[in-house]
């Protein structure tokens, strides 16, 4: 990242939390404030990434944890590479919808592979390739609240993956991780309160930004 200004903010949560609500909103207001704005989000948004993304979320192939954490990781390398790399180069701001914490919460925690995988931060950094985002914004919402949007989402139509169709359980240990990691990191990351209406948290995430990056629109 050297010589290169990092304006990469990741959005994290558990599944049903309303972050990628918010990174969109998030970027219409950046970009009325005449920022150059990327948005991004994991797995899956580069023309590799989409077949990982099948791979890994689709149901048709069930991957064992060891393999889903490797291919994770094969997504975010070719990810920030291709995509997010060369979007801070070019000067613009860039949100992201999941990245390391993510796979720190779903494969560590709740899949369970804290003690099988002893150097996952050094497998981390390495599929990183030097970029870590300045900012993460942890979207915080009860598992039961999360899992009530979920299923409200399901009979509005839109196709669950298989990561959302795992167990109450595994979720909450997401929610765990999560929690560990804002309370481990609470200068990188900073909590929103979720279970709040969408204007509501809209509000709190320009709040932050504002703070963060002494913006005073």
């Amino acid at each position: 990242m050297s010589g290169i200004l990092n304006k990469l903010i990741t959005f994290e949560g558990v599944d049903g939390c309303g972050k990628s609500t918010q990174l969109s909103r998030a970027a219409a207001w950046l970009r009325g404030l005449d920022k150059e704005v990327v948005t991004t989000f994991e797995p899956g948004d580069t023309p590799l990434g989409k077949e990982i993304r099948k791979l890994l979320l689709a149901g048709d192939f069930v991957p064992v944890p060891e393999a889903e954490l490797l291919l994770f990781l094969a997504d975010r390398a070719q990810h920030v590479r291709e995509l997010i790399q060369p979007a801070l180069k070019s000067g613009a701001w860039v949100l992201c919808d999941r990245y390391s914490d993510s796979t720190l919460a779903y494969q560590l925690a709740a899949r369970k592979l804290g003690d099988g995988a002893a150097n996952l931060q050094e497998m981390l950094d390495f599929a990183e390739c030097g970029v870590r985002p300045v900012l993460t914004l942890w979207f915080d919402v009860p598992v039961d609240e999360a899992m009530r949007r979920m299923k409200k989402r399901a009979k509005a139509g839109e196709t669950a993956t298989r990561l959302d169709d795992e167990a109450v359980s595994f979720h909450e240990r997401v929610s765990a991780a999560f929690k560990q990691q804002y309370h481990d990191e609470p200068e990188q990351m900073l909590r929103i309160d979720a279970a709040q209406g969408m204007d509501a948290v809209e509000k709190q995430v320009k709040r932050v930004l504002k703070h963060r990056f002494g913006m005073s629109a």
